[in-house]
């Protein structure tokens, strides 16, 4: 039943934050800062979030391993401007190896 209760205050607090967006008055939105740094949002959150899932561990320790090495290859074909499903089999392939050779 713990779980169910779980579940349905995540939903809540999710649908709440959510509404607040409308909530917010207008002229805090037209704000000159606040329209340089909203594009620039999900992209950091994305990129902290690709950060924290392929460098830490579960205990939340720096580990290097075959996601460390994906995640290279990525940048790199990326910077090469590869093209992105190019990018994600250069990356899967390469975590398998890596996997695969370490055993």
């Amino acid at each position: 039943m713990s779980l169910w209760v779980a579940v349905l205050a995540a939903c809540a607090l999710s649908y709440a934050l959510k509404l607040s967006g409308y909530l917010v008055p207008e002229r805090a939105l037209d704000d000159e800062r606040v329209s340089r740094v909203t594009p620039l949002l999900p992209v950091a959150l994305l990129s902290a979030l690709i950060l924290t899932q392929s460098l830490l561990d579960d205990s939340g320790h720096l580990t290097l391993d075959a996601r460390a090495a994906g995640l290279g290859v990525a940048v790199l074909a990326l910077a090469a401007r590869a093209p992105f499903l190019l990018v994600l089999v250069l990356a899967g392939a390469t975590a398998a190896l890596v996997r695969m050779l370490s055993g």
